[in-house]
């Protein structure tokens, strides 16, 4: 029997460090990895770990020269040599190699790069936690290997995981993505039980695993949890589940009751507070409904002005922003702490300028005030709302045939005459100087009523302030109207069709504009027209924007179906280029996807994702479905049919109506049949 050859290795020397050169046979080209400025640090910690390897530089003639070169470590080479110009490094220094005689250099680097295993990310993991629990802290493991604390914290949180998903993932059962999807909850059992469930899904998706991993948990981002606070919830013995590879916006409260408990004693806390004001009740609530206060009469109290003081910081503060802006008006751009302090000056101004309300005793005695969360998590308080049953009793005075006018019942008859009688008749010879009859007043002032009308006909601009006059009667006052002006706005609510409306920004935006115009207007609305008539032409447009914008109801009912004036809502959507997307809308299980039935979810992301991501969710049950596609279309600008407003065009809005030969309008009968069937198939 032959004996085999036994293999011989070759020889590794200590080479001096200036006895080496790099070989152009070095088959890396590419620069990855770690930097070399990296490496030198490595090695100036660690020394070289690795040997490199190196052949013999030959002359022409094939002798050595005593010199060699580096087919294979050219990285720790460079690193070297860096070291050597920081002066860290004796140019002599010897270096271990491995000297190579046989076959070709570009061998020898293919070699080298192909055989090397790369570490398994399990062991990198695994080891991280080897050197914490051997007293190594994060920041110290971080500078050893040149990595951020964060990526040390994710590394140690993915060593935490369960054994039995470490050994799924080190088998391939499992992704490093579905991994870190495991590492929101700390608890092994947890983590294990959502394992086994998913094994029965069809799709096995991270934002799965999170949500399973999170049932019952309030996110950080919730109203109750901004409004009680973080710290406060975890001083309190509440848990914080955190997510260290995605956005999380602080993480999930694991503990609701806890969360509950706090909210309703730290509300009821402050609602002691506003009671103390001496309102004659008080409501306490995590959130009301939008429009909880339609039916309630709102007293507004006085600001309380500011003392001399306060009026000179305010002035003073006003002038060094008006200079400030003044020296930096032509700059592109603003010095950081020229922002900075215009920042300052200006939360400064607003603290001066929200001054505290003052109210009558004897508003506080019919009064109250609701104590709720805003939708930040700040404490709101709405305060001044009488209630029907508080409002004060009026004694209703007669007329003189005893009969009582009521405004808001009661209708004025346009052609009085038979109901008025004409005293003149009667005593036409009397010669006492009695008031005039009710039919010769009605018939006068029939004529003046006329003539105004004719008049009014003529002044665009004051036709436009009494017809703002009219409309802010109704819409700003709570009492009958005072104007002659026949205008009857009507201002539609709908808190209760759309929950959580009051949360929307557009919603925030026009209740705030609100608020800003019922503060600027007198009490007394027989005050309103000199306030009017004083205003600028820009703030009355401004003011009658708002008013006909109150008006507006563009709401498909399907107990009132109204397609013409949808149909309108559509037009002035268009001219107004109105986009939901930019508005704030968004397509969540609460406002539409839990809304509606699968197939309805799955056009959704096909229309906006494609057809792969909607057949990848097709098999998911109901609730798993609506989470995958409230991931998948944020951020596409999908908008259901109803908030789509398509381009206005000249051909695209023909009108629904015909001009017929008595110069009136008809309505196109066939477009609204159409419509209506359109809507109660779409029902």
């Amino acid at each position: 029997m032959t004996k085999s050859k036994k293999i011989t290795l070759s020889a590794s020397s200590d080479i001096p460090f200036s006895k080496l050169v790099l070989s152009q046979s070095n088959v890396r080209k590419v620069k990855a990895g770690v930097s070399i400025e990296e490496l030198a640090e490595d090695i100036a910690r660690r020394t070289l770990l690795a040997s490199l390897t190196v052949r013999p530089v030959l002359d022409d003639d094939g002798a050595e020269t005593g010199m060699f070169e580096i087919p294979a470590g050219g990285r720790r080479y460079r690193a070297l040599e860096l070291l050597v110009k920081q002066r860290r490094l004796n140019k002599t220094a010897p270096v271990p190699c491995i000297v190579r005689t046989d076959g070709l250099a570009e061998e020898d680097s293919l070699a080298e790069n192909i055989q090397r295993a790369p570490l398994h990310p399990l062991d990198q993991f695994r080891a991280f936690q080897a050197m914490r629990e051997k007293g190594k802290s994060e920041e110290e493991i971080a500078a050893a290997f040149f990595v951020s604390v964060g990526v040390v914290k994710q590394r140690l949180k993915l060593a935490a995981v369960s054994a039995t998903l470490l050994d799924a993932y080190a088998e391939e059962e499992m992704t490093l993505d579905q991994l870190m999807a495991f590492t929101v909850n700390p608890d092994h059992e947890r983590q294990e039980q959502v394992w086994d469930a998913l094994k029965q899904h069809y799709s096995k998706q991270p934002y799965e695993i999170r949500r399973m991993l999170t049932e019952g948990a309030v996110r950080a981002s919730d109203r109750r949890a901004q409004f009680v606070g973080l710290d406060n919830y975890v001083e309190a013995g509440g848990e914080v589940l955190r997510d260290l590879f995605q956005t999380d916006d602080g993480g999930w409260l694991q503990d609701a009751a806890l969360l509950e408990t706090m909210v309703t004693e730290q509300l009821n806390e402050e609602a002691e507070a506003i009671r103390a004001e001496g309102w004659h009740w008080i409501e306490v609530g995590t959130d009301f409904p939008y429009g909880h206060t339609y039916d309630l009469r709102r007293i507004r109290g006085e600001a309380e002005p500011m003392n001399e003081e306060e009026e000179k910081t305010y002035e003073a503060l006003k002038a060094e922003y008006d200079k400030l802006e003044d020296d930096y008006a032509e700059a592109d751009a603003l010095p950081e702490d020229i922002d900075a302090r215009l920042g300052e000056i200006e939360t400064a101004m607003e603290a001066l300028q929200n001054r505290p309300v003052r109210f009558a005793a004897e508003d506080y005695a019919i009064a109250g005030a609701f104590v709720s969360i805003d939708s930040s998590g700040g404490l709101r308080v709405e305060r001044g709302y009488v209630r029907p049953e508080d409002e004060p009793v009026v004694e209703a005075e007669d007329d003189p045939d005893g009969d009582t006018f009521n405004p808001d019942t009661d209708v004025e008859v346009a052609d009085a005459s038979d109901q008025v009688t004409d005293q003149d008749d009667e005593d036409e010879d009397d010669d006492g100087t009695k008031p005039l009859s009710d039919r010769l007043i009605c018939e006068l002032t029939v004529h003046r009523t006329m003539a105004l009308r004719d008049a009014l006909a003529n002044d665009p601009q004051l036709a436009m302030l009494a017809s703002l006059h009219a409309m802010v009667l109704q819409l700003f006052y709570h009492y009958g109207q005072d104007s002659c002006v026949e205008i009857s706005p009507r201002s539609t609510q709908f808190g209760s069709q759309a929950p959580n409306l009051g949360d929307a920004a557009y919603v925030q935006s026009i209740d705030l504009g609100i608020e800003t115009w019922a503060g600027n207007l007198p009490k007394q609305p027989e005050d309103l027209w000199a306030v009017l008539t004083e205003w600028d032409s820009d703030s009355r447009d401004a003011l009658f924007a708002h008013c006909v914008a109150m008006t507006v109801n563009a709401v498909q009912e399907p107990h009132h179906r109204k397609p013409r004036q949808i149909a309108h809502a559509d037009i002035l959507a268009s001219t107004l280029g109105l986009d939901m997307v930019k508005a704030g809308w968004t397509p969540t299980a609460d406002s539409y996807l839990g809304r509606v039935t699968k197939a309805q979810i799955l056009a959704a992301v096909r229309e906006a994702k494609g057809d792969k991501d909607a057949d990848r969710i097709a098999g998911l049950k109901k609730p798993d479905m609506v989470e995958a596609a409230e991931e998948l279309l944020a951020g596409t600008g999908w908008l259901p049919q109803p908030l789509r407003t398509v381009p206005l065009a000249a051909d695209l809005y023909k009108p629904e109506f015909e001009i017929v030969d008595d110069g009136g309008v008809a309505p196109d009968e066939a477009a609204v049949e159409d419509e209506e069937a359109a809507l109660q198939a779409a029902e």
